[in-house]
């Protein structure tokens, strides 16, 4: 077609972290063309307004410079002309994430919804992109699942996409990087990894084509589509972040995460990497192609809630550390460690009293990405309480089926109904779908568990497998459950805060609904510096409480704002809601037979 959009990209300018583009539009609307920029990037349900990164736009046509007028904070409108229009803008780029674009002396890396301005009415006409290299990086190379129209393979040049939804879901890393390349499904998948590291690289490939094959199996195919998979990671000194692609994702991780040449056993950095890289590839099915109706098609523009994300990031979030121990990457009770810590996160948030898991999908937009100190205590996530419901409704579906069905069945059923034909799933079309599966009536258990706020019966549900569910107080303010712990006769005492270290004294970040610091009268940001007496910091604090008994109160000096003050800290004994599982010893064939099934052993 010749009425077609074509970009021109160059990182121009890394010291002042800008990327200079340009938009070629062959025959824009004669009554004056628009053009947007998105305001949020599908997989991250938060307004972003990545058009506050325009730096300058303007337009020209056949060299004749154009009027633009903006109509809103993303939009903007070009004067009529009779010729080609070219625009001429330039995006600032420095948000080292997943989400948005980041450019330095280093590398390169973008998402199309922070670069590509959409051209109103030529959405889904072709999309042309030449990605050009910035100076003095001759070593540099492209890696995106953007396809080749003329390009070098891994070189800069041009490409293509279908229309402007395919061209921003391809993000692009230029830099010199390294690749690890393997196949699972039979198709070539390949790991980009920019930032200083030591890798293991055969581990990496060997772990990760596992964890590929694993799910490739439960669904029984690729999506037709995928010729070839990355994964993108850029690797730092902290960090953690995923976002999902239609044929790729992309992956922020500590270097430190990644298998080194050496590593014996597996580090809890490294099995938290490939439950990252699980997560984002259980997503080319789940939500990049079986979606909810909201998302068909993406409104770019404004919210758009569902009360469907539990479904598709706690679905995932269930099945991404679930991948692991039935690919084998990870043993049994690697997996059960992992469980115990969801449990754990989910039991230690209050807010799973007020909000219900399908009101956290809903606001999603405004408050679960936009998290404030009393979160704690005011939501639940979608993401691990989402996954705990699923891992219920997996147990359910096969006690009630006597093991012949599973939640497996329900996603390849999701995925040959929704995914393969492309509609969206209404509201509540997945509890339908789950009774219907069941051949029971499962209302109630949506009612309880997903639009109402109690508590999951997980001991009585993993009983079924043949493991043990175990509760104990949190034996320090750093401990994330899954391990039993051998303590003292003595009580845990418990402070009720979450505390983060400052040079000053231990600073207080949540402070949580009914605990010691809550009866204090302490709130988030105070600054504790003193206790009976002496001064504290963060591990101090925590190491002196140990030392006295429930019904005691110790004076504790703090500052709130730039403020001194005084109070009295109750001794409280820590609750109960750290969990850690186990294998039942005593566990009957039934439960065996269940636990194998479940985790596909032989």
């Amino acid at each position: 077609m010749t009425d077609s959009v074509h970009y021109t990209v160059l990182p121009a300018r890394p010291e002042a972290h800008v990327f200079r583009l340009t938009c070629h539009v062959s025959e824009p609307d004669p009554l004056g063309q628009r053009l947007s920029l998105p305001a949020w990037i599908p997989g991250s349900y938060m307004i972003r307004d990545f058009a506050k990164n325009v730096i300058r736009l303007t337009a020209s046509s056949e060299g004749r410079p154009l009027r633009v007028k903006k109509l809103d904070k993303s939009t903007w409108q070009c004067a009529p002309t009779d010729g080609p229009l070219a625009i001429e803008y330039e995006i600032y780029a420095y948000d080292l994430s997943v989400r948005s674009a980041h450019f330095d002396h280093d590398h390169a890396y973008f998402n199309g919804t922070s670069l590509f301005l959409q051209v109103h009415g030529r959405e889904s006409h072709p999309h042309t992109v030449e990605l050009l290299p910035p100076p003095h990086t001759e070593h540099w190379q492209v890696a995106t699942a953007l396809p080749r129209d003329g390009a070098p393979e891994w070189g800069f040049g041009r490409y293509r996409a279908s229309d402007y939804d395919e061209l921003i879901d391809h993000p692009v890393e230029m830099a010199a990087f390294r690749r690890i390349d393997f196949h699972a499904g039979g198709r070539p998948h390949h790991v980009i990894i920019t930032g200083r590291h030591r890798v293991d690289g055969e581990r990496l490939a060997r772990d990760l084509e596992r964890i590929c094959e694993a799910q490739i199996a439960l669904f029984g195919e690729l999506p037709d589509v995928i010729e070839r998979y990355l994964f993108l990671v850029m690797a730092v000194g902290e960090g953690y972040g995923g976002l999902e692609h239609r044929s790729s994702c992309s992956l922020l991780c500590s270097r430190d995460d990644l298998p080194w040449p050496g590593m014996s056993g597996i580090s809890d950095g490294y099995r938290q990497f490939l439950g990252l890289c699980s997560h984002e590839y259980f997503h080319l099915w789940n939500v990049k192609r079986i979606k909810p109706a909201a998302f068909v098609p993406y409104d770019l523009y404004r919210e758009t809630p569902t009360r469907q994300l539990w479904a598709f990031e706690g679905f995932t979030a269930y099945y991404d550390d679930l991948t692991l121990v039935r690919s084998g990457v990870i043993a049994p009770e690697d997996y059960l460690e992992l469980l115990g810590q969801t449990i754990t996160r989910v039991l230690r948030g209050h807010g799973r009293h007020l909000q219900s898991v399908a009101e956290s999908s809903f606001d999603a937009w405004t408050r679960f990405y936009k998290q404030d100190e009393s979160a704690p205590d005011t939501i639940v996530s979608y993401y691990t309480k989402g996954s705990l419901i699923a891992l219920a409704l997996d147990f359910t579906l096969r006690r009630e089926s006597g093991g012949r069905l599973s939640l497996d069945d329900l996603m390849r059923r999701l995925w040959r109904d929704y995914g393969k034909t492309g509609e969206g799933l209404a509201e509540g079309e997945i509890e339908k779908l789950a009774s219907e599966l069941a051949d029971t009536d499962l209302h109630d258990f949506f009612a309880q568990y997903l639009y109402g706020t109690e508590d999951i019966p997980l001991a009585e549900l993993l009983a079924l497998a043949g493991i043990a569910f175990h509760l104990r107080p949190a034996a320090s303010v750093d401990d994330k459950g899954g391990k039993p712990v051998s303590n003292a006769d003595r009580p845990v005492i418990a402070l009720g805060a979450r505390v983060k270290a400052d040079p000053a004294g231990a600073r207080l970040t949540h402070v949580f609904e009914g605990g010691a610091a809550r009866q204090a009268g302490l709130s988030a940001g105070d600054l504790v510096i003193a206790l009976d007496g002496i001064r504290v910091d963060k591990t101090s604090l925590e190491h002196r409480i140990q030392t006295h008994r429930p019904g005691e109160r110790l004076p504790l000096h703090y500052f709130h704002r730039d403020e001194l003050h005084q109070t009295e800290l109750p001794v409280m004994e820590a609750p109960a809601d750290t969990c850690y599982l186990c294998l039942d010893p005593a566990a009957d064939p039934d439960a065996l037979a269940f636990r194998r099934t479940w985790w596909w052993q032989d």
